[in-house]
């Protein structure tokens, strides 16, 4: 839930913007504070940003990354908070880091399915000559794994209708599929906290190569 908090010290966060600000104006200099006047409403007005760096790329509209301090009023949402007042500290061309940074992300879930082996080079090498064909490559793996799961789910069904047809079968499904629900709510539980411990990690490595940026001026 969107909270309001007026009057606070500063926050830093993250800011990527294209070589101007999403409402035409100049990207103001470094220093400079930028004010909103008037009305804060997510999305729509006040100044824009993230605490995680992680959460300002889903709305990056180019690769220029600001390191920004938030100050004045702020409106507060899930992955991102709206000011009446924000100051760039640095800012840097992010147009080499970003894609180096997706590739690694692939590559930390590579081997969570059959990838090609040119999908594999590509996220290793970063040669933009083999990215189409491994786009592809990779496009007709996910056809193919949609495929087979598709007969699965047929699979299962057919099975499901069978298991009707005898009630003690039927019984003893049902306490089967009991036990297989507790165990997939546990693993579902898990698999959340896996992914938040994963975008928890992400969120720090690209964190890592934004401010090494910061730190050479770019």
């Amino acid at each position: 839930m969107d909270e309001y908090t007026p009057h606070i010290r500063g926050h830093l966060a993250w800011h990527f913007t294209a070589d101007r600000l999403r409402d035409g104006r100049p990207i103001p200099p470094v220093g400079e504070t930028l004010r909103h006047e008037g009305s804060l409403a997510m999305c729509e007005s006040g100044l824009h940003a993230s605490v995680r760096a992680l959460d300002a790329l889903q709305y990056a509209p180019g690769f220029r990354v600001h390191r920004v301090r938030c100050g004045g009023q702020m409106l507060h949402g899930n992955d991102k908070l709206v000011c009446s007042e924000r100051t760039i500290l640095w800012s840097a061309d992010a147009s080499e880091v970003l894609p180096a940074f997706a590739r690694w992300c692939a590559l930390q879930v590579v081997d969570l399915w059959d990838a090609p082996e040119i999908v594999k080079t590509y996220l290793h090498s970063g040669d933009e000559s083999l990215q189409a064909a491994a786009a592809a490559a990779a496009a007709r793996a996910a056809e193919a794994a949609a495929w087979a799961a598709a007969r699965a789910a047929e699979a299962a069904e057919a099975a499901a209708w069978a298991a009707e047809a005898a009630e003690a079968a039927a019984r003893a499904a049902a306490a089967a599929a009991a036990r297989a629900a507790e165990a997939a709510e546990a693993a579902a539980w898990a698999a959340v906290m896996n992914c938040e411990d994963r975008k928890a990690a992400f969120n720090a490595e690209l964190e890592a190569r934004l401010n090494s940026l910061g730190k050479t001026g770019v």
